[in-house]
């Protein structure tokens, strides 16, 4: 919701975002600052849910009033993020007059102390700073609310704190060069060693907030551990994919097309479970029941700078192995962007988790509730393996560990699912001759 101001009278403008069931939101303004002029259809912000990142454009021409949140703030839908000034062009907007509820409003005057406490006053939740400083302030017997902050938005600082200090007399400072010698309180001349720190010298802690996906993952998981796990490991042998990755890629003309194990292993993986149809299934708790589903939309886990997320490939049954490159490499870049839409994270039937590609040999994945199943690929790595008549050989071995919901599949299913699968990938000529 944008409250919009014209010829000062406050304007009401509705904004319905499609997410409006979700609740919460957390929006990433486009460093907007009071001033700006804002063109319609302009990038005002991009919201983000644990679902998806979308962009929001201003419907109307005007000037940048007042930003009403920071950056990375969780708001609810429906409350104000933006306050402007429209075009007195713009039509088709409904006026209200009065002042809207909920409006903030901020002193005009120039004297410095009298802005502050009206800003001061205008804030919710308190006064801005870091526990780190609200411990120092405490240990000090400071209030907050009586030291100017010089940081954004009037955010008390370590630096505020510390000449608050010594105006009150309370505290002495030194120079740094000195920051190894006791400071005095005044009061009685007691000798204190506890506030080295305020020079620098402590390591402050960091509060980072769970965001977007990772607040997905936080319930995702949560959810999974309540499920009855248990594991089936297996090695195969690459030898054979790692022959027909280097073959498509000596046979490669398109150079937006990168050909790695993972497609491959896709699609053969696809092939597994037209035979296991159980582990391409979710289970309904509610109701008790297992439901198969008929297109197999597989999963990757991606790691991104905003969480682990992890988009799905729709009916790979019908896809081939290049069409499958294409759209796991689109939806890798998106997922890495930030800019992945609900489509491509919804609806997945089996995941995938190629830890294999950061390193990792061995992994005991947790499944993507609701689905029954998840397959954790390790790297592929040279390991010298015994033929029948004794000699040494070295073969291409990757570890897989496909983790299953007990409640719906039992080992023995896993067992052959697994060795299907197995069989695909150490022989792709028979997997090539049941592909549709």
């Amino acid at each position: 919701m944008f409250h919009l101001g014209l010829k000062g009278v406050a304007l009401l403008l509705k904004l319905r975002l499609i997410f409006r069931s979700m609740g919460w939101l957390m929006f990433l303004w486009r460093k907007l600052v009071k001033g700006d002029l804002v063109e319609e259809f302009q990038p005002l912000c991009e919201v983000q849910s644990d679902k998806a990142t979308l962009e929001i454009t201003s419907r109307y021409r005007g000037k940048v009033a007042h930003v009403l949140h920071v950056p990375g703030n969780i708001v609810k839908v429906g409350e104000t993020l933006l306050k402007m000034s429209v075009d007195e062009n713009a039509s088709a907007i409904q006026t209200s007059e009065g002042s809207e509820p909920n409006e903030v409003h901020y002193s005009t005057k120039s004297d410095s102390d009298s802005h502050y406490s009206s800003l001061r006053k205008a804030k919710v939740g308190g006064v801005l700073s870091t526990p780190a400083v609200r411990n120092l302030a405490k240990q000090l017997g400071l209030n907050l609310e009586d030291v100017h902050g010089t940081g954004k938005d009037g955010r008390v600082l370590r630096e505020d704190i510390l000449s608050y200090a010594a105006q009150k007399g309370i505290f002495v400072e030194g120079s740094a060069s000195n920051a190894s010698s006791t400071q005095q309180f005044l009061g009685g001349n007691e000798k204190h060693h506890d506030f080295s720190f305020a020079y620098g010298w402590q390591y402050e802690d960091k509060t980072i907030p769970v965001r977007g996906f990772q607040r997905a993952m936080v319930k995702s998981m949560t959810e999974a551990a309540k499920i009855p796990h248990f594991h089936y490991v297996e090695d195969i042998n690459c030898d054979a994919l790692v022959e027909l990755k280097s073959s498509f890629q000596n046979e490669n003309s398109d150079p937006d097309v990168k050909h790695t194990f993972l497609p491959t292993l896709i699609k053969s993986l696809s092939m597994a479970l037209s035979k296991y149809p159980m582990l391409n299934s979710c289970f309904n708790e509610e109701f008790q029941e297992v439901i198969l589903k008929g297109s197999h939309n597989i999963g990757i886990a991606v790691a991104t700078a905003y969480g682990l997320v992890v988009p799905n490939i729709k009916k790979v049954q019908s896809l081939s192995i290049l069409e499958i490159t294409k759209e796991l490499s689109r939806l890798q870049q998106l997922a890495l962007a930030n800019k992945l839409n609900p489509d491509d994270i919804s609806g997945g039937t089996i995941t995938l988790s190629n830890i294999g590609a950061i390193g990792g040999k061995f992994g005991s994945p947790l499944i993507n509730v609701p689905e029954v199943s998840i397959i954790a690929l390790g790297r592929i790595q040279k390991i010298p393996q015994f033929a029948e008549d004794g000699s040494v050989y070295p073969a291409s071995i990757m570890t897989v560990n496909i983790g299953a919901d007990h409640r719906v599949l039992d080992g023995a299913t896993v067992a052959r699912f697994c060795n299907e699968w197995k069989l695909f990938i150490e022989k792709p000529e028979l997997f090539m001759l049941h592909m549709k």
